[in-house]
């Protein structure tokens, strides 16, 4: 019987703040005024970066290389084949398919974060690429900068969230007239955006804005019959 264990010890991922007018989940908080302008009113310097991708809407999930092993896990920090649903177990046997590109990816105690939408949770999605998109790839608690970021997953083929804007700051209103139309096959509108703010080649902070109109979880089965919808499958 595999124990329910955190082999990190802690969460694989954090919890995002949310822009000024964004919508609140449990939980949730908004983040600083001063850190809200920087991303989408004026930054502070010239050596800020503003990066703006489309939301996902999945189950938050990473992949880790914990002593010369590649294990994957969900958001909380237990590994996924322990989970009791569905979605984590098949990422867990969907890792496995492809343990050689992420033991070939991550160096020792480094992790790569992403959305798994395999299942439909908010969302429906069309795919046209694997299920699995990766945002954040992390050694122990420092995020990798979004250009060697890019350097390091891509040559491996993994896919990467819709880039919205790269550059100066730019307001919620023009950001999310760019996700109009999504760059993952999103059926539904999508969710919303996220912000990651670099200052001299290092990732200062990241924020989100959630539309309003986009109800969580309601292609979940608790909240639709009791059915699963998938997105992709094995």
């Amino acid at each position: 019987m595999i124990k329910n264990i955190k082999p990190l010890g802690k969460r694989s991922y954090g919890s995002i703040p949310h822009l000024p007018l964004s919508r609140l989940g449990i939980g949730d908080h908004h983040i600083e005024t001063v850190q809200a302008e920087i991303a989408t009113k004026k930054v502070r310097d010239k050596n800020d970066l503003i990066i703006i991708q489309e939301k996902l809407d999945g189950s938050n999930c990473a992949v880790a290389k914990v002593n010369g092993k590649i294990l994957a896990l969900v958001r909380s920090g237990y590994l996924a084949e322990t989970s009791p649903y569905k979605q984590h177990k098949l990422f867990s046997k969907w890792v496995n398919l492809n343990e050689k590109r992420f033991f070939n990816l991550l160096f020792e105690n480094e992790r790569i974060c992403g959305e798994w939408l395999a299942q439909a949770h908010g969302t429906i999605y069309k795919l046209h690429h694997e299920p699995f998109v990766v945002f954040d790839l992390i050694t122990k608690n420092e995020r990798t900068t979004y250009h060697n970021f890019l350097l390091r997953v891509l040559p491996f083929g993994f896919i990467v969230p819709n880039l919205v804007h790269i550059g100066q700051p730019l307001s919620i209103e023009k950001a999310l007239k760019k996700i109009e139309v999504s760059g993952h096959g999103a059926v539904d509108e999508v969710e919303g955006i996220i912000y990651r703010v670099e200052r001299n080649n290092k990732v200062d902070f990241i924020t989100k804005f959630i539309k309003h109109t986009k109800v969580d979880g309601k292609y979940l089965p608790e909240k639709n019959n009791g059915k699963i919808i998938w997105n992709w499958k094995i």
